[in-house]
């Protein structure tokens, strides 16, 4: 997921990608998953695609780390 702060000030900072897992196990990326189930068996019964990535934009109260409170 993405992670963008956003200060009161008005300044954005996006934050490193995180990645978040499922425990679902018919889903090929889950730790989950079980390791013998492959090929097409797998194909046919477990997700073998990545969704998009969650935005997630937080509104912080403050001013950002840049601003440091100066009001700028």
């Amino acid at each position: 997921r993405r992670i963008c702060y956003v200060y009161a000030c008005g300044h954005v900072y996006p934050m490193p990608d995180q990645e978040v897992h499922c425990d679902n196990p018919r889903c090929r990326f889950s730790p989950q998953h079980p390791k013998n189930c492959q090929g097409a068996s797998c194909k046919q019964t477990c997700k073998q695609y990545r969704q998009h990535p969650q935005q997630y934009s937080p509104q912080m109260p403050g001013f950002c780390p840049g601003c440091g409170g100066q009001g700028r």
